[in-house]
């Protein structure tokens, strides 16, 4: 009889991939984790108990098939895990790393609601993948055929790369358009290297060049081409634009030197990881060295930032969340990990104001959480004669994003929003009232996940591909 290779949980504990000693760390923009080996990879694969109704997959955004690679891995058939897994999820190294899988997939894992913890799936998700590339296993796209139609896209960002890989494989030719020097949005500018090196980001940019992704970088649309001629160019265009407008603080001295925005702080700092010189790095602005640092958000730029900060040697890093831990949106992962790297967390604490010019101090309220809002999370009261000012000399702003006034930017009156300012758009294929025009990810959702863009990208790669041929069918006939 054969040996069962699955459902070893009950005599095999949960294992992550050991993670480097936090005062080492601390120094470096590396990844914090090292890579499961075959035989950890394997065996932790082999936890899996294969449910009937596996809620790992179906509370995925892109309800990749986590079952079945799971088990490939564990019986040692890792190239078949690998085309499993990108067959569903066009970066799976990156999801495997950024991914809030504590929210997602292993906090629905059924192993880990009955209390033998979960399944590590993205860990062994990262491990499959970083395998293929090692072994050569990932290669450009090549069609089976080439078509005369064209998309462009707007942003290469998740969405937008995700789309240009779906429709290269169908053979349409796609040109990205994107403002910055390089591809990959916030997975290059925003997201640090200790989360996700720079390197995992470019080769999936190579792979895209090489598979005939034609890129116009430092092409802002609005200024160095009209989204009119864009449209006049291509049979449909991706509008994937993110969303990039940083939310602002209010109260006195809120504009004081020393007072700046998340997005231009990691982007300061992940262009240094390229060799970038900034200049702004350079002058002290946007470099945290020696300075007592105050984070103001509970989101994961926040913790984006104030990791960066201890890495670039602060005197002090503090994040001020008006809520408590149970309800901040970031990771609770990554708020651990920050706590080992010497963060400290001031919860139920909100701006008041700022002192100084350069900013000296932040005034701080004190905070209680009362009833419930709308959304059905407690609100946060002001516990009058409670405030204290917390010393400071460098405040980052990471309060979230909003979306820029496309219409307004574009000269494009008719391209339509909702009231938060999002692109109005169909959900299933991004399709918005303009003929031949679609947007995807975070323009149209919000600030939300990279898998959430990876899926609307894919998604309306596919409605697109349906579109031109339902088309190609009726001029044929």
């Amino acid at each position: 009889m054969a040996k069962q290779p699955m459902l070893k949980f009950v005599t095999v504990d949960r294992d992550m991939p050991e993670k480097r000693d936090a005062e080492v760390r601390n120094k470096d923009f590396d990844e914090i984790y090292a890579e499961f080996a075959t035989v950890k990879a394997e065996e932790q694969a082999s936890r899996c108990s294969q449910c009937g109704v596996p809620y790992c997959q179906s509370h995925c955004p892109l309800h990749n098939n986590i079952p079945d690679w799971l088990r490939l891995t564990a019986t040692g058939r890792l190239e078949e895990a690998y085309a499993v897994s990108q067959a569903t999820n066009t970066f799976p190294e990156i999801c495997g790393r950024i991914c809030p899988q504590d929210r997602l997939c292993e906090g629905n894992c059924v192993i880990e609601q009955s209390g033998h913890g979960t399944v590590t799936i993205g860990s062994v998700e990262k491990y499959i993948t970083d395998t293929a590339w090692d072994k050569g296993w990932v290669k450009p796209v090549v069609p089976n055929a080439e078509r005369a139609e064209s998309v462009g896209i707007i942003g290469a960002g998740p969405g937008g790369l995700a789309a240009a890989d779906r429709l290269r494989r169908a053979g349409v030719q796609v040109t990205v358009y994107d403002r910055y020097d390089r591809g990959g949005g916030l997975l290059t500018y925003g997201i640090p290297g200790f989360k996700l090196e720079k390197d995992i980001v470019m080769r999936r940019m190579d792979q895209l060049e090489q598979g005939g992704v034609s890129f116009k970088l430092n092409c802002a649309v609005g200024e160095d081409i009209s989204f009119a001629d864009i449209r006049a160019a291509h049979d449909a265009v991706i509008i994937a634009t993110g969303v990039y407008k940083t939310r602002d603080l209010s109260g006195p001295g809120s504009d004081a030197e020393g007072i700046v925005r998340a997005i231009d702080y990691l982007t300061c700092s992940n262009r240094l990881s390229f060799g970038d010189k900034v200049a702004e790095f350079e002058s002290g602005e946007l470099n945290a060295e020696g300075k007592k640092v105050v984070v103001i958000g509970g989101g994961d730029t926040a913790m984006d930032c104030v990791r960066t900060a201890i890495r670039q040697g602060a005197e002090s890093v503090k994040c001020l969340y008006r809520r408590d831990r149970a309800n901040m949106p970031g990771s609770q992962r990554e708020t651990q990990n920050a706590e080992e790297e010497g963060v400290i967390y001031e919860w139920l604490a909100a701006p008041k104001g700022f002192e100084g010019n350069p900013v000296s101090g932040v005034q701080v309220q004190r905070m209680r959480l009362g009833q419930p809002d709308a959304s059905g999370r407690q609100s946060p009261e002001v516990i009058e004669g409670a405030d204290y000012v917390e010393d400071a000399d460098l405040v980052i702003k990471a309060l979230g994003f909003e979306p820029e006034d496309l219409p307004t930017l574009w000269g494009e009156a008719d391209l339509e929003v909702t009231r938060w300012g999002t692109v109005k758009a169909e959900f299933t294929t991004g399709a918005t009232a303009m003929d031949g025009v679609y947007a995807v990810g975070d323009i149209v959702r919000g600030a939300s996940l990279v898998v959430w863009a990876i899926k609307d990208g894919r998604d309306c790669a596919d409605a697109i591909i349906d579109k031109l041929d339902a088309a190609a069918t009726i001029a044929a006939e």
